[in-house]
């Protein structure tokens, strides 16, 4: 086989193993978000009052590594508005937002 063909299949084996991670990472966080919801409809955690207290920042020290991923998912979902912060730093669900999310 020629060095050219080589060298576009190893470039093309390359695109294909990115958009494959990207991929992949895109699901593992959307199972994330959608337990962190769960854990939140479990807790009735729908007002102001019956806030619960989430994990908001990594432990790591380094910020290395992707093991602990739950503060990124939470900060998509308050991103997008399915979880909103109280002042006393606990979170709730927007109950509108989540049955709009629900019917889709």
């Amino acid at each position: 086989m020629p060095i050219y063909a080589q060298i576009i299949l190893l470039i093309l084996a390359f695109i294909v193993f990115v958009f494959l991670a990207m991929y992949l990472s895109g699901l593992g966080m959307r199972r994330l978000c959608f337990k962190i919801i769960d854990e939140m409809e479990d807790a009735r955690a729908f007002s102001e009052k019956r806030a619960v207290k989430l994990q908001d920042e990594r432990r790591n020290i380094f910020r290395v590594g992707t093991k602990n991923l739950r503060p990124r998912a939470l900060n998509v979902l308050l991103s997008e508005g399915l979880v909103i912060k109280a002042p006393n730093g606990k979170y709730y669900l927007d109950k509108e937002k989540i049955d709009m999310l629900k019917n889709r």
